[in-house]
């Protein structure tokens, strides 16, 4: 009998010890999370206009930090916040390298752009104004040039407001494509290629 009672109360010493180690990581994880938690949404500021597939994972894990407290798996919980910490840490780093090398490719393009567009703007002026189109020139291109100047124009327009609003990726996107474009209209105008940046 007296081996049952102590085996009884090995088995409720076991789960006491079990419980108070399980609510002792509860507190400390509580507070991890939040910490965590604060850190993704200072990094999504940052970041998610620049890095956003790195940001969706941070807020994917984030996600799965909290289910695993819900789960009262405490320990893990805590363990993958502190880890969270540092991934959002690294996130910002990835971010502050890619918003230079966007800034550096819109500055090179925006030194060149405005000036061919410009460029282009005359030659059409001048061939309206011409009496008549050169022989590599047919009038249904000269019309397609001129309608291919006024959209590169819009196009231009709507990069700039992108980079002002701080979407770098999709304003250097935009101005890259657009460099082709202008390329193919000079070239229709048979204008000089000089590289466009």
């Amino acid at each position: 009998m007296s081996k049952k009672i102590f085996c009884l109360a090995m088995a409720l010493c076991v789960s006491v010890f079990f419980l108070m180690s399980c609510s002792f990581n509860k507190g400390p994880a509580e507070e991890a999370i939040k910490a965590a938690e604060q850190a993704v949404i200072a990094t999504k500021a940052e970041a998610v206009k620049i890095v956003p597939d790195e940001v969706k994972a941070l807020d994917d894990s984030l996600a799965a930090v909290k289910e695993k407290f819900v789960k009262k798996e405490y320990k893990e919980a805590l363990a993958d916040a502190k880890a969270l910490d540092t991934k959002a840490k690294a996130v910002l780093a990835s971010a502050k390298v890619k918003k230079e090398e966007l800034t550096k490719k819109w500055t090179e393009i925006s030194a060149g752009l405005p000036k061919t567009l410009e460029d282009i703007q005359a030659q059409v002026d001048k061939l309206a104004k011409a009496k008549k189109l050169p022989k590599t020139l047919t009038k249904e291109k000269f019309e397609e040039a001129k309608a291919g100047l006024t959209s590169a124009k819009d196009e231009w327009a709507k990069a700039q407001a992108s980079f002002t609003s701080g979407n770098l990726n999709e304003a250097v996107g935009m101005a890259t494509s657009l460099k082709d474009k202008v390329l193919k209209i000079m070239e229709s105008l048979g204008m000089s290629n000089p590289e466009v940046k």
